[in-house]
């Protein structure tokens, strides 16, 4: 998908050297990456503890073969 967007050259910049990317589109396209991971490692974490197994890991691991 193409898209236009103006974005101030200081805080591109910053991006590019957060990402380590060389170009404006990898940066962005990293940066939008990393978010969503992050977004769905906060929905994780919200339901840490809130989960009951009646099986050990060892029992989960040995029905999956």
């Amino acid at each position: 998908m193409r898209l236009t967007i103006s974005v101030k050259k200081k805080m591109m910049f910053a991006l590019m050297q957060a990402t380590g990317c060389k170009s404006t589109d990898s940066a962005i396209i990293t940066a939008i990456g990393e978010y969503l991971r992050q977004k769905k490692m906060e929905k994780i974490m919200a339901i840490q503890g809130k989960l009951k197994f009646d099986m050990t890991a060892d029992e989960i691991r040995h029905l999956r073969r």
